[in-house]
Order: structure tokens, then C-alpha cells, then sequence
């Protein structure tokens, strides 16, 4: 296993991660097979979306906070971050990604981010192989 380091700049951020994760895959000598993306923490996640246009990743973070709003009057977890687990929960925790010809196999616009959401922070990122 493959491990990198994140640092978040505001409490919620999508980081783009495809470059070290690709780095990861070429460390780890995969040629075929997958390698499981994954986040060790609570409140970050990690997702697979467009990374062309960074109004995406911008509309995303804006549409999650409508669905789940920072500080919610039913929240009861003491801390003030129920938004950001459930944040997590929603995008999940770890993507499995195709590698071919020792890259990751992605489409056109797809990139590999860090979903931030309760930081500024210094994350963790695993990358393990799968194949």
C-alpha cells in the first residue's frame, strides 16, 4: 500500500488527487488490475468527478451544503461537524479505480479529488492494489 498526504485549505474543498494517486500506482508497480482510493477519516471522502471545469466540483460542494447544512438545529453531535460525516456518508470513503498499462483508466474528464469537509486539515490518502 501507497500513502500520501492532503492539505485542505478551507472546511470544504474538492483537491484534485490524480496526479499522486497515479504516482502511487506507478510506485506500487501495478501494470493490470485496480487500486482502491481510499480515505482513513470521518469527514473526507473520496470521489471521482469532472475535473475540466472547476464549477463542478464548486456546484457540488454548493449543492451538498444545501442538503446538509453546516449546523443543523436537529444535530446533537458536540463537535459542530454532524454535516461533515454525513457529507462523507453521502460520497463515501474510498473509490475502486481500473489501472491499464500501469495508468488509471479513466474517461475523458474524470479526476480523482479528495472531498474535504470539515477542514482546513492534513489528510491521508491509501492506495492499494488490487490485481
Amino acid at each position: 500500500m501507497e500513502r500520501f498526504e492532503v492539505r485542505t485549505r478551507s472546511r470544504n474543498q474538492m483537491v484534485k488527487i490524480t496526479a499522486q494517486v497515479e504516482a502511487a500506482v506507478r510506485t506500487l508497480g501495478l501494470d493490470e488490475g485496480a487500486v482502491l482510493v481510499y480515505s482513513p477519516h470521518t469527514t473526507a471522502g473520496i470521489v471521482v468527478q469532472e475535473g475540466a471545469d472547476p464549477d463542478v466540483a464548486h456546484d457540488l460542494l454548493a449543492r451538498l451544503a444545501e442538503l446538509v447544512p453546516h449546523r443543523h438545529p436537529a444535530d446533537r453531535h458536540a463537535e459542530g461537524n454532524s454535516d461533515a460525516h454525513l457529507k462523507t456518508a453521502l460520497v463515501g470513503h474510498g473509490q475502486l479505480l481500473p489501472v491499464s498499462g500501469g495508468r488509471l483508466a479513466l474517461g475523458t474528464w474524470q479526476q480523482v479529488f479528495l472531498a474535504e469537509f470539515d477542514g482546513p486539515r492534513t489528510r491521508q490518502v491509501w492506495v492499494s492494489p488490487i490485481g
